[in-house]
Parts: structure tokens; C-alpha cells; sequence
């Protein structure tokens, strides 16, 4: 029994970080896009993850104005001190370095794209259901999709009323985080479940 509610402890532990690696991935591809920094829902974003990032942005700034490798290096280093954690705490001792940096890099990639791969879902939702809505939380989704939309756009226009363009990026999400990801996560040698959502 007791080994059940540890086992259980751990498991929300791990989605707890595996939430806030994401909310610190949102703040990434935030700013990455150039999306409104006093967007409300911006706001919240930079006030949650503050904490942690601003112990890296003394020596880590942005790169070109938009890539913030404080917000980078915070999330790469929760993940990497919470697999040590998680192993230490069920007694395997310490995992390989190399395997749990490979790891790190791929909770990465893992919570950029499934940003990516919820907010290409709201976005077609609210093209069917409001397409000029105003609300800050449509207005964020649209600003941080456009940069990968934009590209497939230009190589493939819509046709009349239907725009083929999320189709190819939700296959190119779903490539990428089977190929690589993947690839990854078993070169990391660690469960799936540790890694990412």
C-alpha cells in the first residue's frame, strides 16, 4: 500500500514539473514569436515562471531579441534535476549523465511541440466557431502559430475557403515527435512517462 501512494506521489510530482517545463516552453515560443508581451495571458505566463528563470537571466540573456536561453537553460536544468530526484527517491541511484541530458533535451522538444499541437487545435476550432474573435487568449494562439504557419502558407496557398496548411504542420508535429523525440527518448533509456507529458 504504502509503495502505491509513493508510486502515486511521484507520478503527480513528475506531472506537476511536466506542467510547469511546458508553461516555461509556452514562455519560450512566447517571445520566440514575438507575440504581445502585455497580453494578459502573457502576463500570467512570465509572473508563473519568473521564479526560475530569473536565477539564469543574470548570465543568459536573449539571443537576436527573441530566443531567450535563460527561459531554455531553466527548463533544461528542472527537467534534468527532477529525473535525479525521481531516481534517487525510488532508490536506483544516480542515472547516466549522458542519459538524462538526452533526456532533458527531449522533455524539451517533447513540450515545445505539444504547445505547438494544442494551439494548432484551438486555432481551426476558433477559425470554425469565431474567426475575428478579439478575446487575449484567441489573439495569443493566432500570434504563436503564425511563425510556423506562415512558411507552409507561402508553398501552399489555400484553396478558395479551405486552407490545407495546418493539416501538413499537424503531420510534420506528429513526425517530429515520433522521429526525433522518440529517437531520443530511447537513446535517453528512460520511460516515455518521465521524459514528457
Amino acid at each position: 500500500m504504502g509503495s502505491q501512494v509513493g508510486s502515486a506521489g511521484l507520478l503527480l510530482v513528475n506531472t506537476l514539473i511536466n506542467i510547469y517545463l511546458f508553461l516555461l516552453m509556452l514562455r519560450f515560443l512566447l517571445q520566440a514569436s514575438r507575440a504581445d508581451y502585455y497580453n494578459p495571458l502573457s502576463q500570467s505566463v512570465v509572473k508563473i515562471t519568473q521564479p526560475v528563470v530569473g536565477l539564469f537571466q543574470g548570465f543568459l540573456g536573449p539571443v537576436g531579441g527573441r530566443f531567450d536561453l535563460a527561459t531554455l537553460a531553466a527548463g533544461f536544468v528542472l527537467k534534468i534535476a527532477s529525473i535525479i530526484g525521481i531516481f534517487m527517491v525510488i532508490g536506483m541511484g544516480m542515472p547516466p549523465i549522458a542519459g538524462v541530458l538526452i533526456a532533458g533535451v527531449a522533455a524539451l522538444a517533447n513540450a515545445i511541440l505539444k504547445i505547438y499541437f494544442f494551439a494548432m487545435i484551438v486555432m481551426i476550432i476558433l477559425s470554425w466557431v469565431a474567426p475575428n474573435a478579439s478575446h487575449p487568449g484567441a489573439l495569443l494562439v493566432m500570434q504563436l502559430v503564425e511563425p510556423i504557419m506562415a512558411p507552409v502558407r507561402k508553398v501552399i496557398p489555400p484553396l478558395g475557403m479551405i486552407d490545407l496548411s495546418p493539416i501538413v504542420v499537424f503531420i510534420a508535429i506528429n513526425i517530429v515527435d515520433g522521429v526525433v523525440v522518440g529517437s531520443l527518448i530511447r537513446a535517453a533509456g528512460m520511460p516515455g512517462t518521465l521524459v514528457g507529458l
